[in-house]
């Protein structure tokens, strides 16, 4: 099969020739139609995430067809369309998995970092970290509900009822989780960089209460934020823009510092956290919705 192979971090992804991939017992082997590129992707190459395994065929937001299946392997029959997230293994047994978080496994492995990705003719996964794709969706677009569609869901959960939400950064998440949020009933205020005037024209067209830079205050507080852009910066940012008892979320992989800031602004129950990865259960409700 044709794959893009990173060998080294920093350096261009390689086009190679690579032996057919063959499904071990509970996995699927699947022909890939599309794979979306993720922040995640990047900071891989770029050598921010510094553990990958190496070679490696990066991409984690696979869509395609099962052309084969594993011993044992029975959720999904050829011909059948699937997903396969970032989350491609966890052990089942550890404190975290037991109780319902098996995104902080501390033996999990991820698709297009531990294990290879969807940037091939071919891919492997287990079967029980993959989703049917709902119909409706050409590939393309269900590609990027994989990450940046289930990471952001679960960091919009993470926010609770915000009401007035602030979106730090809107690129491929924010632009999802905007409907998603405005379906809800909620209002999203947009922070993009300064003279983006394209960017917070969309969305104010994806249905944001309003529109504005991240160097701007928004012209009312807001109940939380999910902070997209890897920014340290920012969190303090939506800090100083919340109401009292909001939650500032960021949803990346990797950020640079976040600046110390006074207690007052985090005074009145205000919190600062972060989204790691995502569960099964995530994905089931995400995908259900969209």
């Amino acid at each position: 099969m044709r794959a893009m192979v990173l060998e080294r971090a920093g350096e261009p992804l390689r086009l190679a020739e690579l032996a057919d991939p063959r499904p071990a017992a509970g996995q699927v082997l699947i022909s890939v139609s599309a794979c979306g590129v993720c922040r995640t992707d990047l900071h891989i190459v770029d050598g921010d995430l510094d553990k990958p395994k190496l070679p490696l065929v990066p991409g984690h937001q696979i869509v395609g067809q099962v052309v084969e299946t594993g011993e044992g392997a029975k959720r999904f029959e050829p011909g059948q369309r699937v997903g396969v997230p970032w989350l491609g293994w966890t052990c089942g047994e550890c404190r975290y998995c037991r109780s319902g978080r098996e995104n902080l496994c501390d033996r999990a492995r991820f698709i297009g970092y531990d294990l290879d990705g969807g940037y091939a003719e071919l891919a492997v996964a287990d079967e029980r970290f993959c989703f049917p794709i709902p119909t409706g969706y050409p590939d393309e677009q269900a590609a990027p509900l994989l990450c940046a569609g289930l990471i952001g869901y679960r960091a919009l959960r993470l926010v609770g009822d915000a009401e007035r939400i602030g979106f730090y950064g809107f690129g491929a998440a924010a632009h999802i989780l905007c409907q998603v949020a405005v379906h809800q009933g909620r209002r999203v205020f947009a922070f993009t960089r300064e003279g983006d005037a394209e960017g917070q024209a969309f969305a104010r067209e994806l249905g944001a209460a309003w529109a504005g830079s991240s160097e701007e205050a928004p012209p009312e507080e807001i109940d939380g934020a999910i902070v997209f852009a890897p920014i340290g910066p920012l969190m303090t940012t939506a800090l100083r823009a919340s109401a009292k008892g909001a939650r500032i979320i960021s949803a990346g992989i990797h950020m640079s510092d976040i600046p110390s800031f006074p207690y007052q602004q985090l005074w009145g129950e205000r919190t600062l956290g972060s989204v790691a990865n995502l569960t099964r259960e995530d994905g089931e409700e995400f995908l259900a919705l969209a």
